[in-house]
């Protein structure tokens, strides 16, 4: 997938920094980091990877939202994240998904 004008920030929410990138004139958040600041989890990538797995073989369709965007990481680089814009965390989050 294309990335088109993109805008990389950090924004807080309950105190955990959460990357969100402008992609195709709509914000886009790292689900990772909004899972770590909902679950309060040690290790935000093994929570999402072991939910994304769960959910995929349950045949749930939560997967369906996420774009892989590059945000930069914890060495500076930019890597590819999973993200999802405002509507499908909200959806998933009321689902109870990533909580």
């Amino acid at each position: 997938m294309e990335q088109k004008k993109e805008t990389t920030k950090i924004v807080l929410f309950k105190g955990n920094k959460v990357r969100k990138i402008l992609y195709n004139n709509e914000w886009w958040f790292s689900v990772i980091d909004v899972c770590e600041a909902l679950a309060d989890s040690i290790d935000a990538g093994a929570y999402w990877r072991k939910l994304k797995q769960r959910l995929t073989e349950e045949g749930d369709k939560v997967v369906t939202f996420c774009h892989g965007l590059k945000l930069p990481a914890l060495d500076g680089k930019m890597r590819e994240t999973d993200c999802a814009n405002t509507e499908g965390i909200l959806k998933n989050i009321q689902n109870k998904k990533l909580t």
